[in-house]
C-alpha cells in the first residue's frame, strides 16, 4: 500500500506554514513574556508539517464539495465548513502543542478544552468574517497563506485566551 501526500503539500505551503505559524505564536509568547526559542522552532515544524499538510488539503476538499453551490449559499457553505474546521478541538490541539513545546505538557488536562471552547466562542464574529474572506475572496491557491496569516493572528488571541480563560 502506497501513501501519497496531497497535491496541496507543496514547498511554498511548507514554507508559509513554517514561517507564519511560528511568527504568530512567537508574537503571542512575547506579549505574555514567555518566549522560548525551542517553542518557536517547534511551531515552525508543526506549521510546516501538520498545518501545511492538513489545512490546504481541507480547503481543496471544501472547494470540490461546494463547487456546485452558487451565490450566497455557496459562500455561506464554504465559510461554515472552514469555520467548523477550526473548532474547539482544533484550538485545544494547538494550545496543547504550545504547552508541549514550552515544556509544560504536564499542564494538559480537560481544562484545556474549556479554554478552547471559550476561545472559540469569543472568536466567532471575527472568525466567521475571516473565513468568509479566505474562502470567498482569495483565490484557492492563496487560501492557505491567507488562513495561515489569519491563524497567526488568532494564535495570538489563543495564547492570550489561554491566560484569560484558564
Amino acid at each position: 500500500m502506497k501513501f501519497h501526500l496531497p497535491k496541496t503539500y507543496t514547498p511554498s505551503n511548507i514554507l508559509r506554514g513554517a514561517s507564519v505559524y511560528a511568527v504568530g505564536d512567537s508574537i503571542a509568547m512575547l506579549i505574555l513574556g514567555e518566549f522560548l526559542l525551542v517553542r518557536m522552532f517547534g511551531m515552525m515544524t508543526i506549521g510546516a508539517g501538520v498545518y501545511a499538510l492538513e489545512i490546504p488539503a481541507y480547503f481543496a476538499w471544501i472547494a470540490r464539495k461546494t463547487a456546485h453551490i452558487q451565490g450566497w449559499r455557496g459562500a455561506l457553505a464554504r465559510t461554515a465548513l472552514a469555520w467548523v474546521y477550526f473548532n474547539p478541538l482544533w484550538i485545544a490541539r494547538h494550545l496543547a502543542f504550545g504547552k508541549i513545546l514550552s515544556g509544560t505538557g504536564s499542564e494538559i488536562s480537560s481544562a484545556l478544552l474549556v479554554t478552547a471552547w471559550y476561545s472559540f466562542l469569543g472568536s466567532i464574529p471575527i472568525s466567521l468574517l475571516g473565513n468568509f474572506f479566505i474562502q470567498n475572496v482569495l483565490p484557492e491557491k492563496h487560501r492557505f497563506l491567507g488562513s495561515a496569516i489569519f491563524s497567526g493572528l488568532t494564535a495570538i488571541y489563543y495564547a492570550l485566551s489561554s491566560a484569560w480563560f484558564s
